[in-house]
């Protein structure tokens, strides 16, 4: 009789010495200026930090870099981004995040995003490429205002397909909720724990795709962008649907591949009215 063991799934947290483990955080606060938006206060420790390309844009554009190159298990992200009254931030990251194999420990991202009346925040990281085995747990909490406009966009590759890389095993668990005023207007939540291929595999689930995506924004003018959005996610090599609702426009994509969730992401992004800052289309 033999049993496998997956080191991802059992290994004791006590394998990985806390000092060798990322713990970062970073917050920025963006403001509205007589020359345009700009950040008003921003805070880094750990790995994380920010960037600001020069752009002639009333727009604030911010570029997120992890300087550890990438996550591994225990590690620990903060993110808290706000965009005060009038002011317009999009921010992505400097490249795609890798999630790597895990020794067992769970890593875990926290994302807490806040848009004001007038103010305009756009969260738009590249894509995220898990690792086989790696395990990861994350929270996007939003709050935006009824006069306010946001924008969030997750992207998911399991495995580098260019490199062969398949995903079997691992855990992702991933949990959204955005609210309106305090109220909330959307709720989602997944979890891939285990067996991640086979729900790959499945018709019901991805039907065998390495890629997703789901991106929601929120404004007066969103449900009138849903014909765009749909008509932009009609390229081959993705299933993708949208819908709209009480000022709430919701698009999820399923992708062959890396470089086709990318385009179909990009194209939905453009056609939202939420074009992400130039280091994500390079």
């Amino acid at each position: 009789m033999s049993v496998n063991v997956f080191p991802s799934e059992v290994a004791s947290p006590a394998t990985l010495p806390a000092s060798i483990r990322a713990s970062g955080a970073l917050k920025l606060v963006t403001v509205h200026t007589d020359s345009g938006s700009a950040a008003g206060d921003v805070a880094e420790s750990g790995p994380l930090r920010v960037r600001f390309p020069r752009v002639r844009e009333e727009r604030l554009e911010a570029i997120l870099i992890n300087t550890a190159g990438g996550i591994v298990g225990g590690d620990k992200l903060q993110f808290e981004i706000e965009a005060r009254e009038d002011a317009s931030l999009s921010i992505t990251s400097q490249a795609a995040e890798k999630i790597y194999r895990s020794n067992g420990l769970t890593s875990r991202i926290s994302v807490s995003l806040k848009a004001e009346a007038g103010a305009e925040l756009f969260w738009l990281p590249q894509e995220t490429i898990l690792f086989d085995r790696a395990r990861v747990e994350r929270e996007i909490d939003a709050d935006v205002s009824p006069e306010g406009s946001l924008a969030i966009c997750e992207a998911v590759v399991f495995g580098r397909d260019a490199m062969g890389e398949k995903v079997e095993r691992g855990l992702l668990r991933d949990r959204w909720r955005v609210r309106r005023n305090g109220k909330m207007i959307f709720a989602d939540a997944l979890t891939l724990d285990g067996d991640i291929k086979s729900t790959l595999n499945r018709r019901a689930a991805m039907s065998r795709k390495i890629g997703m995506a789901t991106m929601v924004c929120v404004s007066s003018g969103a449900m009138d962008r849903l014909d765009a959005v749909r008509e932009a996610l009609e390229g081959e090599g993705i299933e993708a649907g949208a819908s709209a609702f009480d000022g709430v426009l919701v698009a999820r994509i399923l992708a062959e591949d890396s470089i086709s969730l990318r385009a179909a992401v990009l194209s939905a992004l453009e056609a939202a009215g939420t074009p992400p800052p130039r280091a994500y289309s390079l």
